[in-house]
């Protein structure tokens, strides 16, 4: 028997730039996906969705087909893992048969990257059975080429980075051109406070792919006046005031967003080496406004969980965490009154909207890990 976990991730600053070649700064959690497996001869796979009360068995030789052993259309789920295998084997490796039970206690739809962990688990899971050795980074982007190619979102690295290699107590910032990368230590006196708004969404029909859309139609228009322009990541705020007139109106907002987000997380990294709680707080909040202005994928929902931190005890600031369109929000607050701001977060939520609210107190975790166990998985 093999156990695997592979955990969530929530995002601290840099939203909707890693497709603009911009830097993250996430953090893995430890709200995570568990698999209990073990090999199967030959090149089926069997699947068990324990949350969901659904199982799917499909054949690696066809797995190109995304449909099950019977004909029959891959359920959503399932096409996380067929995804990693596919890609597995695109990337030179070959994925095995097996047997596996799955669970997760990340909110399904939430932006803590359930589907993101889903992959990385499965691979680690594979990548034991296999023995190879791939370091965490280029999992990472195995999995992120099951997502692209296979799932058809056109996300970026973070979420499958952040899953894969997560250090214990710390935020990790990631420049997603170069892919170098470095922890960022977590204030010790600091937690991480997840509210889930309750909102659903699915990326792949939601405005997502339209937002990167409008990106890669700013970086045209402005390569009209910028020679050798090709991304968001290449120009400075204060050049960007400059060449916005000249943009489409559309484009324009989200390019803004971008160009601000991507100067934010440059000072946020430099806010928490000097543990500077205000300037950390300030940017959280101006990265939800240029989310609920510019970018235009907040909720009111998720903007009424960031306001209501304004007035609660101890909270540093506070923003949407994910791609929006529904979710959660992530709060950096004081220890010391994390139990006193859920509790407050909590009713506020449920006064003002008549919702309620789940909130998590999290920590910042390793990244996946999968090992060879006699005793039982968690499933």
């Amino acid at each position: 028997m093999l156990n695997a976990r592979a955990p969530g991730r929530v995002n601290l600053l840099g939203e909707h730039v890693d497709y603009n070649d911009g830097p993250v700064l996430p953090a893995a959690i430890d709200l995570a996906v568990y698999l209990a497996a073990s090999p199967q001869a030959g090149s089926r796979v069997s699947l068990v969705a324990h949350d969901l009360g659904e199982s799917v068995e499909f054949d690696l030789a066809q797995i190109e087909s995304q449909l099950d052993i019977y004909g029959n259309p891959l359920p959503h789920w399932a096409f996380y893992p067929a995804g990693v295998a596919w890609a597995l084997h695109e990337s030179g490796f070959c994925a095995s048969g097996l047997q596996a039970v799955f669970t997760s206690d990340i909110p399904i739809g939430s932006g803590l990257s359930s589907s993101a962990a889903l992959e990385v688990g499965f691979a680690v899971t594979w990548q034991a059975l296999g023995e190879w050795k791939i370091p965490p980074l280029e999992l990472a982007r195995i999995c992120l080429r099951a997502e692209n190619q296979y799932v058809g979102l056109a996300c970026g690295l973070m979420d499958q980075f952040a899953s894969a290699c997560g250090v214990a107590g710390h935020a990790l910032y990631l420049d997603t051109r170069s892919l170098e990368w470095h922890k960022v230590p977590l204030p010790d006196d600091l937690a991480i406070v997840i509210a889930d708004s309750g909102v659903r969404r699915s990326l792949t029909h939601s405005g997502y792919n339209d937002r990167r859309a409008a990106c890669e139609q700013a970086v045209a228009e402005l390569s009209r006046y910028i020679p050798g322009f090709h991304s968001l990541r290449d120009i400075t705020p204060t050049e960007f005031a400059a060449y916005a007139p000249f943009l489409s109106e559309i484009p324009r907002r989200r390019a803004e967003h971008v160009v601000k987000e991507i100067s934010r997380v440059h000072s946020m990294v430099s806010a928490m080496q000097r543990n500077d709680k205000q300037a950390m707080g300030a940017l959280m909040y101006a990265g939800h406004n240029s989310l609920r202005n510019l970018y235009q994928v907040s909720t009111p929902e998720l903007d009424c969980l960031v306001e209501l931190t304004r007035k609660l005890p101890g909270c540093i600031g506070a923003r949407l965490t994910g791609a929006g369109f529904g979710g959660c929000t992530v709060n950096l607050v004081e220890k010391i009154s994390a139990a006193e701001f859920i509790e407050g977060l909590k009713q506020g939520y449920l006064e003002a909207l008549g919702r309620e609210a789940q909130v998590y107190l999290c920590i910042a975790s390793p990244g996946a890990q999968a090992a060879l166990t006699n005793s039982p998985g968690r499933t």
